[in-house]
């Protein structure tokens, strides 16, 4: 499924490249060159042919950046790749540093004096580049916009080509609104706001948009491609020819021109003398600059579907239920083998993920995975991010736990799900830190808050309980879910980092607080749960929001410390395991059924 490079763990794949793009720098004048990982879309998953940063480095991870100099080259992950970038990259050829303390900004400022430094501007966003050019200026370096940038001319002929995955109808059964309301909804908006036009460049939001789901994106059914938004509901969508098929023009209507990519410089030329909003999080900074150029008035401000696209509708909730209960039904076929054969002859990691993937597959419905499966063992847990190589993959030991975070994308949903099992007894303290999590796993999922409240004002509820026993993780506790879209999606998110965006029913997040050990083990718990009216608070004064869980599997009990649970999450943890096994009972067989019973026994 997951679209990679053959040679993508050799660390001499990255390094060979690296000439080929300083003779391209030479070429043009440059004395650098910046790699992000984004592609011209901001996407977090990239198509193979948008993969630069793996093809300069072999490093393959979701986020990371690197700087080619002349004489010396650096590569940028944050914590989550520690592992994985030391195993990928040559670190003869490549210094590797930390993305979030300093990154590229702080090598460009203490490396580059004087130095001409080449950038791809649709590759940055507005407010990335900002960053990188005052760091220029400190050094006495310029930052110089090329096109084509060195790394594709480098690259050439044996680059891989644009994807062109079919663009196809996302049916009302799945979406539950046509994309005339939707356009005419948005572009109410936009006129409300003062903006004539709005130019979409997140897949994620051409994909709600017009209704339309597509495969160019990995791990993701989105399609590639560029629109523009009029206030009156009438837009321009800017798609490969190859990708359209026969039935999507009458699908999209005639209110919806479909136009060549070639043509989009054209189309923001038209919009001269106009107020257009652009969202500079989802679009790079070609689009701002382009714009200014043509003598457009460009608003910065939030994309115009994000919010929309967020709070789902209760056909897409409904989806998202069935997708859950049947990918549920799957993660728990899988947690009987771990639980039965997989204690007699423990796993290794390769083979606990394809297991998995192999349950989900045996759906008949599964149209991809929703993101690389996270499948850590032993030591590897205390890693949040880890996915298993062949270098790295190790075998689960006796007394261990095993960390398997996953999902799937179905028509009707998307799934996220992290489960932490026992091989064999854990040790006293693995159940400890367990029900610690647990704790606030279940406290995250039974609040009840304020219309208006944000994500960061419930992130300590998860937190509390391995606060008050001086422990804590390091990532965030939930993250939105898209309706057969993105496993990742804003604007909402539960961290510690502000946020100012409220919770608002519909919106889909998970609930995944952790602890990891370093070189021992990790510990995480996730579920997903939407927002929805809060109709069982007696006697409140304020309109209340909370928490429909929509996850449903087992969660182990040979981890739980029962004592460490007061009554009410004892009655809470009960309570979900019997809504496990009513929900999941029937849709396994008699054997795992047998299991399930004992797996969900009050505690």
């Amino acid at each position: 499924m997951r679209q990679t490079f053959d040679e993508s763990t050799d660390p001499s794949f990255g390094p060979r490249h690296v000439p080929l793009i300083r003779q391209a720098m030479k070429a043009q004048g440059l004395d650098g060159f910046l790699i992000p990982h984004e592609d011209e879309h901001q996407n977090e998953y990239l198509p193979e042919a948008n993969d630069r940063l793996a093809w300069a480095t072999g490093f393959t991870g979701s986020a990371g950046s690197a700087v080619i100099l002349a004489d010396r080259a650096a590569v940028f992950v944050d914590g989550r790749y520690t592992l994985q970038v030391r195993e990928q990259v040559d670190q003869g050829v490549f210094e590797i540093r930390d993305l979030v303390e300093g990154g590229m900004p702080a090598y460009v400022e203490t490396t580059s004096k004087g130095a001409v430094i080449g950038y791809d501007p649709r590759l940055h966003s507005p407010d990335a580049l900002g960053h990188l050019r005052a760091a220029a200026d400190k050094a006495g370096a310029t930052l110089k916009p090329v096109d084509p940038n060195p790394l594709d001319a480098a690259w050439g002929a044996s680059r891989p080509p644009q994807p062109t995955a079919p663009v196809v109808p996302q049916p009302l059964e799945f979406s539950g609104e046509d994309s005339a309301t939707k356009r005419a909804r948005v572009g109410e908006t936009l006129a409300r706001d003062g903006a004539d036009a709005s130019v979409i460049t997140a897949p994620a939001s051409i994909a709600w948009l017009f209704n339309v789901r597509g495969g160019d994106v990995i791990r993701s059914p989105l399609p590639i491609g560029q629109a523009v938004l009029n206030a009156d509901g009438t837009a321009r969508l800017f798609l490969d020819p190859a990708k359209v098929t026969e039935d999507l023009p009458a699908w999209l209507g005639n209110q919806v021109t479909l136009e060549h990519p070639d043509a989009l410089a054209g189309a923001l030329s038209d919009l001269k003398g106009r107020k257009v909003l652009v969202d500079p999080a989802q679009s790079s900074a070609w689009y701002f600059d382009t714009l200014a150029a043509e003598g457009a008035e460009v608003v910065r401000g939030m994309d115009p579907c994000t919010m929309p696209r967020a709070c789902k509708n209760a056909t897409e909730l409904e989806g998202a239920r069935r997708a859950h209960i049947r990918d549920g039904a799957a993660l728990t076929n899988f947690l009987h083998w771990i639980a039965t054969e997989g204690q007699i002859n423990p796993p290794d990691e390769k083979e606990a993920v394809a297991k998995l993937e192999a349950f989900r597959e045996a759906t008949g419905v599964l149209k991809d995975l929703s993101f690389d499966t996270i499948g850590a063992a032993n030591g590897h847990g205390a890693l949040p991010h880890y996915r298993p190589t062949e270098r790295s993959n190790e075998r689960c030991a006796q007394g261990s736990l095993l960390l398997v975070d996953s999902g799937g994308q179905y028509l009707d949903g998307t799934t996220d799900v992290t489960r932490t099992m026992a091989i064999g007894a854990p040790s006293e303290e693995m159940r400890q830190r367990f029900t610690l999590v647990l704790k606030g796993h279940l406290h995250l999922a039974r609040v009840r808050f304020p219309v208006g409240t944000t994500g960061s004002a419930l992130d300590a509820l998860a937190r509390a309980p391995l606060w008050n026993a001086g422990l804590d993780y390091d990532h965030g506790t939930g993250h939105g879910v898209g309706a057969y879209l993105g496993v990742h999606e804003g604007p909402a998110r539960i961290a510690k980092a502000p946020n100012t965006v409220a919770l608002r029913p519909g919106m889909i997040l998970s609930n995944e607080p952790g602890y990891y050990k370093p070189g021992e083990y990790g510990i995480r718990i996730e579920n997903l749960q939407f927002v929805t009216e809060a109709t069982d608070v007696p006697g409140g004064e304020r309109p209340m929001l909370g928490f429909e869980n929509l996850t449903w599997a087992p969660i182990d009990r040979a981890c739980i410390e029962v004592d460490l649970l007061t009554d009410e999450e004892r009655a809470q943890m009960d309570g979900y395991h019997a809504r496990v096994l009513e929900l999941i009972g029937p849709l396994v067989d008699s054997e795992v059924r047998l299991w399930l019973e004992t797996a969900c026994a009050p505690l």
